[in-house]
């Protein structure tokens, strides 16, 4: 195991998926997480063979190590609405196709929530949906589900998680913990040697540490426990910087990666600056 993780972000893919690339080089990622169509629509466009090329060309010939796609806002795996759950499993399906052929570590995406269904009956959903999306989409490419920053939405404890992977039964089925998403859901309060090691030893027990492949690495603008998704720069949010180091410490997450998802110290995205303090804390 190296002496610390591969660290990167979420890198713009305008103009093509192929400039993740230089884009990554801009701000010295080791590893990028991006859209590989619309986030905000229903609608998927499949990008073009000369695209998915090129794409693989960059690739080759830089020193990123992994990339990761994260799925649309809008899929909810547990709506009790029939339609919003029909085009949620269609969309889903259509981003880990783009992953697959984009040859992606994973597609990174969040459960949803049931509304006014029970959590069980919404659970029970998504895991139907997410056996056939993954029948779907044949290869090694995994479906990586990720904690939500909110205890009404699925997924926010590792339970929950344990529930679905159990269900599911699939070895492509994965986890990607968001350190925010966990401070606002109400899972870690302070990120002390002593909270980081219970929080992993909870995730460990709930669904084995080798299942977690990667981090979204934020810091939160809301409060402990504030149930408010909003990501801050690293040492600028209510974790912090010595919460952060405290994470660094934990030898459990050096073999995962680290994804930044921050505005950026010039509000353009995860930036330089935020990955030259993250690679400080080693």
């Amino acid at each position: 195991m190296s002496n610390r993780p591969k660290i990167g972000g979420h890198v713009s893919t305008a103009g093509g998926l192929f400039n993740a690339f230089p884009n990554a080089e801009k701000i010295g990622a080791e590893t990028v997480q991006i859209f590989g169509a619309s986030p905000r629509q229903w609608l998927v466009r499949m990008p073009s063979d000369k695209d998915v090329t090129e794409y693989h060309r960059l690739r080759k010939e830089s020193k990123v190590e992994s990339v990761y796609l994260h799925g649309a806002y809008l899929p909810n795996l547990a709506s009790p609405d029939e339609s919003i759950f029909a085009k949620s499993v269609e969309n889903l399906r259509a981003h880990f196709e783009i992953a697959s052929r984009l040859d992606a570590q994973g597609l990174i995406f969040h459960v949803g929530s049931g509304k006014e269904t029970s959590k069980e009956e919404g659970m029970k959903q998504a895991i139907e949906a997410m056996q056939e999306i993954l029948k779907n989409v044949p290869g090694q490419t995994k479906l990586i589900m990720e904690n939500s920053a909110s205890g009404k939405k699925i997924g926010a404890w590792p339970e929950e998680m344990r529930i679905m992977m159990e269900g599911i039964n699939s070895p492509r089925i994965k986890i990607c913990i968001d350190t925010a998403h966990a401070f606002e859901a109400g899972l870690i309060e302070h990120y002390t040697p002593g909270g980081v090691k219970k929080f992993f030893d909870a995730w460990d027990k709930a669904v084995g540490i080798e299942n977690i492949v990667a981090f979204h690495v934020n810091d939160s603008k809301t409060v402990f426990n504030s149930h408010h998704d909003r990501h801050e720069n690293i040492g600028q949010g209510h974790i912090g910087l010595e919460g952060f180091k405290n994470f660094a410490k934990e030898k459990r997450t050096w073999d995962k990666d680290w994804l930044l998802e921050v505005p950026g110290f010039d509000n353009m995205g995860p930036d330089k600056k935020n990955i030259e303090i993250l690679k400080s804390l080693f």
